[in-house]
């Protein structure tokens, strides 16, 4: 006989058996937090109004940092842009890594490389080692989706170490780094299973090409990469879902020259504010074009790239996937002073020494942001030690991987392991568990320069010439103190002795035992 209370009963199990598996696979997919990691170029120190900028309005960014954290000792992984890089996606420092420097491979025509209907046959930098597991792939390992926007100077195109070779499943932007000087190129590149790519392919920017790369007429061009990379960054956000975490690398060109973007209501605000401007007419050889308004230039790039994030934290909103997303700011590296920029008017070093190519201060230290909505407490700022290597541990932790590294070790490449410690526990409040680095290195064969920190001491050695700086009374580094400290700097060099392995294709001088 059928009883009504016992078929209430059996729904009402079976309804909750439903809920139940229903909420373990949501809990399932929110145990690995989305990533969203910003990186832009050649931005300083204090380019940004939450590291103390007065001239440039950055509101979406210093939003982060009252949401989340602020790192006052955080360093990129080189002085410039393809070896720093190289440093996050591998979690090596530039003293194991094989790329440690922005190795070129382009013809060398300036006719081929500039011309309008140029015949770029190869463009791109020095490959990743294929052996060695990336960011991307190691992401992608994991379940994760995994989309990339902006430069990817690992690996020239059609060479071993290109975005469809290395876990990215979405990529559009600029495969060559140097293509990225100009922000009206006459081409990108676009990797997209979504589209049907098999491989990297190049998009002409046709409207581009109708005019000269060089001189008065580059002003009608019309296709802004920056605008460009941003609505493809922003579309692939907007079809991920909380089924599956996804992983974005948002590598963004601005501010790095050229001063050139479009005459809209942000650079138009600039203009004003800056009337007593500069004019930079360019130089010969150089890669960028003249431009006026250098000041206002500048600052509407940095206010650009702002409003970019805040459509990305508003598409994350809109998505519903904010509070299970981890978002990093940071920048590749330090300032840079080309095609007209001026780092010295807006005081953008943060009061640090050096700027970009240099080992200095001004040259690594970055703004480091992270908001974590949920766990990482709003409001904080940090003086933990952390750089870009540091990353690949941090997601292994974050996502409940305890065979790394061991497990992601290539036995066949000699020395090969990762360097970094995970700053896990300082985003999620447990700082009494973080552990700290002995020491960060750094080194940059172009300008012979060496890079050591160890607690507040820091050790910069040019052309095998040490230089020793106590960073807690002399945060500019202009007192050397190494002939006062000979034990210190022994120590230190010792430590550069074990850390660097030789690469014959960036060289540097070590110091002398």
């Amino acid at each position: 006989m059928h009883d009504p209370i016992q078929s209430k009963q059996s729904k009402a199990i079976a309804l909750l058996s439903v809920l139940s598996l229903t909420g373990q696979a949501a809990a399932a997919a929110e145990s690995k937090p989305n990533v969203v990691y910003i990186m832009c170029d050649d931005m300083g120190y204090g380019d940004l109004g939450c590291y103390g900028q007065k001239y440039i309005s950055t509101p979406n960014i210093d939003s982060l940092a009252s949401n989340g954290i602020l790192f006052t000792q955080a360093y990129a992984g080189s002085p410039v842009s393809a070896p720093s890089r190289a440093s996050l996606m591998t979690g090596q420092h530039s003293g194991h890594g094989h790329v440690r420097g922005n190795r070129e491979y382009w013809p060398q025509s300036d006719t081929i490389m500039y011309g309008a209907n140029a015949d770029y046959s190869v463009v791109g930098q020095e490959p990743y080692d294929p052996g060695h597991i990336i960011l991307t792939e190691y992401m992608k390992r994991h379940g994760y989706s995994t989309g990339m926007f902006g430069k990817w100077a690992g690996g020239y195109e059609g060479s071993v170490s290109t975005p469809d070779k290395r876990g990215v499943d979405e990529f559009f932007g600029y495969i060559c780094q140097f293509q990225a000087h100009l922000y009206y190129p006459n081409f990108l590149n676009r990797y997209s299973k979504l589209q049907g790519d098999t491989a990297v392919v190049r998009v002409v920017l046709e409207d581009n090409i109708d005019h000269p790369m060089f001189g008065d007429e580059y002003r009608n061009r019309t296709q802004y990469s920056g605008d460009m990379i941003h609505r493809a960054a922003l579309e692939w956000i907007d079809r991920q879902d909380s089924s599956t975490p996804f992983f974005g690398l948002l590598t963004y060109t601005l501010p790095h020259a050229e001063l050139a973007q479009p005459a809209d209501s942000i650079t138009e605000s600039y203009k004003k504010q800056f009337f007593e401007d500069k004019t930079w007419g360019g130089q010969e050889g150089s890669r960028y074009n003249p431009v006026e308004h250098t000041h206002a230039q500048f600052a509407a790039m940095i206010t650009r790239l702002d409003a970019y994030v805040g459509e990305i934290v508003a598409k994350l909103k809109e998505k519903g996937l904010y509070d299970n997303t981890i978002l990093v700011f940071t920048s590749d590296n330090g300032p840079h002073e080309e095609g007209g920029a001026d780092p010295e008017f807006f005081g953008r070093d943060g009061k640090l020494r050096g700027l970009k190519r240099q080992c200095h201060e001004g040259g690594i230290r970055i703004p480091y942001i992270v908001s974590w909505p949920g766990v990482a407490k709003p409001g904080q700022v940090s003086d933990h030690q952390l750089a870009f290597y540091d990353v690949m541990p941090t997601m292994a932790e974050l996502i409940g991987d305890s065979s790394f590294p061991e497990a992601y070790v290539n036995r066949s490449i000699p020395g090969d392991g990762f360097d970094g410690i995970s700053f896990a526990p300082t985003l999620k409040g447990h700082t009494d568990m973080q552990r700290k680095h002995d020491f960060l290195y750094w080194e940059f064969h172009e300008t012979d320069q060496i890079g050591l920190r160890t607690g507040d001491w820091k050790l910069v050695v040019k052309s095998g010439k040490p230089y020793l700086y106590n960073l807690s009374t002399d945060i500019h580094e202009d007192n050397d103190v190494a002939g006062d400290n000979p034990e210190i700097v022994r120590t230190m060099i010792g430590i550069i002795h074990r850390e660097h392995r030789d690469n014959p294709l960036f060289p540097v001088t070590l110091p002398r035992l």
